[in-house]
């Protein structure tokens, strides 16, 4: 889970959302309780058949700002997508709503993934959000398929040493990882600190954001980049 509490956050649980308190709307803000954000989400994920694995919230120590993430259970493999939430009373940011397969929400206002909506906290916002949210998650279903075949993919080959060299060189003129993280990814991948079966993309790919954990997370472009890396090996490997 992908929720990082670095300048005050404080953990709590969804129930206690509830009891905070929300400010009085004015002209031009419109304050959106934060247990609401998370309920329409919820909602629209188990609408669409999504089912929730775990989830984890926090605030900041005045209530006013809210961050969580929510993960997803995956009839499909071995891994989870998730859901990042974000909403202020303080009109500090929108409220911000990301999914993906790596998604990153920080108490110090990092917030990123695949797919991104923010709303302003507007007179409109509580009617036109529900619809935001459904548009994003409605095809999210048909992404997560997509997502399983392509690991899948990654995890039927048999990938050479050579091959893995090259893999782990273009990552590094891609600015997907620096110099000194060659070393990190070639170990990692050789001697791995989880089961991800035998000598595959798939070890690699694992390999390689094991140890760039957080850093792909705040860049979606260099996820994108690595699986670009990725299915490039496995077009050379059929």
């Amino acid at each position: 889970m992908t929720l990082m509490l670095h300048a005050g956050g404080e953990a709590i649980a969804f129930d206690d959302l509830r009891t905070l308190p929300t400010p009085d709307p004015t002209a031009s803000h419109v304050p959106v309780p934060h247990h609401a954000v998370v309920d329409m989400v919820r909602y629209a994920l188990g609408f669409f058949g999504h089912e929730l694995l775990e989830e984890h919230h926090a605030v900041t120590p005045d209530g006013m700002n809210y961050f969580g993430v929510l993960s997803l259970r995956s009839p499909h493999g071995d891994y989870t997508d998730m859901v990042g939430l974000r909403n202020s009373h303080k009109k500090q940011f929108p409220i911000g709503i990301a999914i993906g397969s790596r998604v990153f929400v920080c108490d110090n206002l990092a917030f990123s993934a695949d797919h991104v909506i923010r709303r302003k906290h507007t007179a409109n916002a509580k009617r036109d959000l529900p619809g935001l949210v459904a548009a994003v998650i409605e095809p999210l279903g048909a992404q997560r398929q997509a997502l399983a075949l392509t690991y899948a993919r990654y995890k039927s080959l048999a990938l050479s040493d050579e091959h893995a060299d090259q893999a782990i060189m273009a990552m590094y003129r891609l600015g997907i990882i620096n110099l000194t993280r060659i070393g990190d990814v070639v170990r990692t991948y050789e001697e791995p600190p989880h089961d991800w079966g035998g000598k595959t993309p798939w070890r690699l790919f694992n390999a390689t954001t094991y140890v760039l954990t957080g850093r792909v997370a705040e860049n979606p472009a260099a996820t994108r980049r690595l699986h670009e890396v990725i299915d490039g090996v496995c077009e050379r490997l059929t």
